[in-house]
């Protein structure tokens, strides 16, 4: 299990909105630079977290995005789930998986099942509100 650019991306993409909520909407291009990500790298993440609900967005002049809700309310594991999908460590668990015929007798499937959830517990025990606190 990695998580990949684009998860990661998107977490500093949140963070770089909450760091700048006072702003308003904040524009692409603006995130792209501060954050040192192509601009068009990041218009491949925004669809993803406005389709959790996690973006508010505004066209025209002033638009831009900015966060749905305070920075408190959002958890890491939310964040990277909206563009990666999951944490499965392995197949059996996705989402979109067909069951396993050994389910019933899978010897291995407690321990699968017990790594997704701490790392699920783990990121969905950082928000975004904390990470900001930690960088003053």
């Amino acid at each position: 299990m990695m998580i990949s650019t684009r998860g990661r991306y998107a977490v500093r993409m949140m963070l770089d909105l909450a760091e700048n909520a006072g702003d308003g909407y904040v524009s692409l291009k603006d995130i792209a630079s501060r954050q040192g990500i192509s601009k068009k790298y990041l218009e491949q993440i925004i669809p993803l977290l406005n389709h959790a609900g996690l973006l508010s967005t505004a066209r025209g002049h002033q638009g831009g995005y900015r966060l749905s809700k305070a920075p408190e309310n959002y958890t890491i594991g939310e964040i990277v789930r909206s563009t990666e999908g999951g944490f499965a460590p392995v197949s059996c668990l996705e989402d979109n998986h067909e069951e396993c015929p050994r389910k019933g007798e899978c010897a291995t499937l407690p321990v699968w099942m017990g790594l997704q959830k701490v790392v699920d517990d783990y990121l969905d025990g950082i928000t975004l509100k904390e990470i900001l606190d930690q960088m003053k």
